[in-house]
């Protein structure tokens, strides 16, 4: 958290020096990477720290910590969503709305406030903005859910709820319907559901809140 909060102090293409008490790079990178950062450059200092040197990018840090019931996944941020500092913030975007009906969160448009009070926390597969996730690569996607497997296993949500289904089935099943899924993630239960976008009209706010109620039934 306290790396996320650099993000926003930082502006976007500038670079920051940080010391990580941990000695394994890809613990490490995962971290930078989660907190809305590129890593520019990594070195093991001792035994116990490493230094990294990393550009704050145009995007969303994670909003993650321990005894999450559930971990929301989207596909990417939008720009608009990562200039503004929140997830779905774009109008038309049926998230919030969606999930404070289904009882998941309490507060809309905040995350923090969803992860302290409502044990939800907020990741995306991949951490580029973009304008549309059209604009993502299938090896994005692939990379971006290994960094969210190994979050997972770190911080054990009972729940990983995947916003869109472009991410899984890109990068897991290209068969994958909406609902609980065959394998776990990490030992935690994956939920795919519908995006929950403006553009994706052909699914209704009705069935997003039904997506999102059972996933805060299984996450109890």
């Amino acid at each position: 958290m306290k790396l996320a909060a650099r993000h926003w102090e930082t502006p976007v293409g500038a670079s920051v020096d940080v010391t990580i008490g941990c000695r394994e790079e890809q613990p490490v990178t995962d971290v930078v990477i989660g907190a809305g950062f590129e890593v520019e450059k990594i070195d093991v200092l001792d035994g116990r720290n490493t230094h990294v040197r990393a550009r704050r990018a145009r995007s969303l840090p994670d909003t993650v910590g321990p005894n999450m019931r559930v971990l929301v996944c989207g596909l990417n941020p939008s720009e608009y969503s990562a200039d503004r500092g929140v997830g779905y913030a774009r109008p038309g975007n049926r998230f919030w709305p969606a999930a404070v009906k289904a009882k998941l969160v309490t507060r809309a448009l905040d995350p923090v406030h969803a992860l302290e009070h409502d044990g939800v926390g907020i990741t995306d597969i991949v951490k580029r903005a973009t304008v549309q996730a059209s604009e993502l690569s299938p090896d994005e996607y692939r990379a971006g859910l290994q960094r969210v497997e190994r979050l997972v296993a770190w911080l054990q949500p009972r729940v990983v709820c995947f916003v869109g289904l472009d991410g899984w089935r890109t990068a897991v099943d290209r068969k994958a319907v909406p609902g609980r899924q065959p394998r776990d993630l990490a030992g935690a239960i994956a939920y795919v559901m519908p995006s929950t976008s403006g553009l994706n009209a052909r699914t209704r706010i009705d069935e997003l809140v039904a997506h999102l109620r059972t996933v805060r039934r299984l996450a109890r």
